[in-house]
């Protein structure tokens, strides 16, 4: 019995103790056109387009550069080039290929990871 009251108490502690930590930062946050405009537009950021080349071509948004995420060996290289400590900001057509990005980057170690999951058919709609 005093072994049960003790082992309950202990983990009741530890528990509690554990509740109070920080809890961990998130890595990714879906962000809005809204947030785009007002933190990476004009700013020095790394804003990364992750359409084929030819979708690129035909319009992108601000000073983003294009990694082609449909060619996974290219796509992995550049991405050694990005500073890990610095936040990313990726976008797609629609958001599916962004997502897929995000967790490529959350592989390699980035930290700071902006998804603009509405894409550049979301950017080119008039507000």
């Amino acid at each position: 019995m005093r072994k049960a009251l003790k082992f309950t108490l202990f983990t009741f502690s530890f528990l509690w103790m554990m509740s109070c930590l920080p809890q961990q930062k998130e890595l990714v946050k879906k962000i809005d056109k809204a947030t785009m405009q007002a933190e990476v537009i004009g700013k020095d950021v790394q804003l990364v387009d992750v359409r084929t080349p030819m979708e690129y071509q035909e319009g992108h948004i601000d000073d983003a550069v294009n990694f082609d995420i449909s060619n996974a060996e290219t796509f992995a290289f550049q991405l050694e080039g990005l500073d890990k400590e610095k936040p990313v900001y990726v976008y797609c057509k629609k958001g599916a290929r962004s997502n897929k990005a995000v967790e490529i980057l959350k592989t390699k170690g980035f930290t700071q990871i902006y998804d603009y999951s509405g894409g550049y058919d979301d950017w080119k709609k008039e507000d």
